[in-house]
């Protein structure tokens, strides 16, 4: 699987290069959409899309997504202190050890969805954490094709299902009703505050 930082690599040694003389490579890149974008003067290529298992080595690129997609409306969470941002990425990521998802377009991280596997008397489902798109590429269906990839892969390995909660005044929950997911009529989340 290529990865961002060899996707750099690639597009340095030229995008026409890549697709004329590296055919067997483009395998390993899902074309999706009808995109195109502009490279090597002005030649005109179809947009690439790659889902990637994250790990590590991708924390900064998803401190800064995960930054712009809650830092404005309607969330408006202020992530300004960045080793607590990265902190709590490595928390939902169960330390990049549980299932971490990706979708990489054009060389860039452009959405994610951290979580973990949790085995459940019903089945074994995938429980996300953090589900965010880039705010620029959202409204453009990558949200519903990224979570349809995960669900592909999910399914692959005979997972029963996706657990995850979202607050139902927000965007997001339109968002996964969209995607058929369901209300649990029975769940209620709860918290108690231990502060003076």
């Amino acid at each position: 699987m290529i990865f961002i930082k060899s996707w750099a690599i690639l597009k340095l040694n030229g995008i026409k290069n890549l697709l004329i003389t590296k055919k067997n490579w483009i395998d390993k890149f899902q074309f999706v959409g009808n995109r195109n974008f502009e490279v090597d003067g002005g030649n005109t290529y179809k947009s690439m899309e790659e889902f990637i298992k994250l790990d590590e080595s991708y924390l900064k690129e998803i401190a800064v997504l995960y930054q712009n997609a809650f830092i404005g409306e309607p969330w408006n969470d202020d992530w300004s202190d960045n080793t607590q941002l990265e902190e709590y990425i490595k928390d939902v990521s169960c330390y990049f050890t549980g299932l971490n998802y990706g979708l990489v377009k054009d060389g860039k991280l452009v959405a994610v969805s951290l979580g973990s596997v949790r085995h459940w008397w019903e089945g074994t489902n995938y429980n996300i954490e953090e589900f965010c798109v880039n705010p620029a590429e959202q409204r453009k269906g990558i949200g519903s094709k990224f979570m349809g990839m995960i669900e592909n892969d999910i399914k692959k390995n005979g997972f029963a299902g996706i657990f995850l909660q979202t607050d139902e005044d927000k965007p997001s929950y339109r968002f996964y009703a969209k995607n058929n997911f369901k209300n649990l009529p029975s769940h209620v989340s709860l918290y108690k505050s231990v502060e003076s």
